[in-house]
């Protein structure tokens, strides 16, 4: 099964194989607050996680999502100009569960309770840099084939650093 290790300091998802090796990079962003793990601190939580729910199979791409629901509609910068400051939750949601019971699993670090997603951005122009409230922001086209290549039950690493994560794929 292949898995997932997200990279805050280089705002870069890689998609790795049972060995580790690199299927995949994208540019993501991450929490503007950077990380953290308590509940209401719209940080990005650290640690390992697994895909716990796939939201969007047969969702058409910038389908807007209200609540883990489709709304019907498609989002367009018309959107982003009626609504701001609206975080919009579009195209996949791949929504996350912490696997570190007192880090990121349980009480007020729960990232499921958290609702914490990898999930398409109306705001693309920002991937490469932290923007997000704690989830993990990808393009639309490659939130897509994100959720293509992964399954539910699939390890997502968040880690802070390049020697973490090269720690980590061995």
């Amino acid at each position: 099964m292949n898995r997932v290790q997200v990279d805050v300091a280089q705002q870069r998802l890689s998609v790795l194989d049972e060995r580790g090796n690199i299927l995949a990079r994208y540019p993501v962003s991450t929490a503007l607050l950077g990380t953290g793990q308590q509940q209401g601190s719209f940080q990005t939580p650290l640690g390992r996680h697994v895909v716990a729910e796939k939201i969007g199979a047969d969702a058409p791409l910038y389908a807007v999502f209200r609540v883990r629901q489709l709304t019907g509609e498609i989002w367009t910068a018309a959107h982003s100009v009626a609504e701001p400051d609206r975080d919009w939750i579009l195209t996949r949601i791949l929504w996350l569960a912490g696997a570190e019971p007192g880090r990121n699993q349980g009480g007020d670090v729960d990232t499921l309770a958290r609702y914490i997603y990898i999930h398409g951005t109306s705001d693309e122009h920002l991937l490469g840099q932290p923007a997000s409230h704690g989830c993990i922001r990808m393009s639309n086209y490659d939130v897509m084939n994100l959720f293509d290549a992964i399954d539910v039950g699939s390890i997502v690493d968040v880690v802070t650093g390049e020697s973490e994560g090269e720690r980590s794929e061995s």
